[in-house]
């Protein structure tokens, strides 16, 4: 396993850190393997969880109409 040493850590982001491994009950190395792990995990997001977004902004716009448009603008 790999050994990771992080030089100038500021005071105040190591002692938020130890706080929170303290209230996860995990050591500090354990709580950065944590949240390291959970920050580069590769989203895993489905085109259904899409489904309704920017209703509001579209809504009453014929769609048909607005490629047509974007369309003709490219020229």
């Amino acid at each position: 396993m790999a050994v990771l040493n992080v030089k100038n850590f500021p005071d105040d982001l190591a002692r938020r850190l130890r706080r929170r491994a303290r209230a996860e009950h995990r050591s500090v190395a354990a709580e950065v393997t944590h949240l390291l792990s959970r920050a580069l995990e590769e989203p895993t997001h489905s085109l259904l969880e899409l489904r309704g977004l920017g209703r509001e902004f579209w809504r009453g716009t014929d769609a048909a109409a607005h490629v047509a448009a974007e369309r003709d603008s490219w020229e």
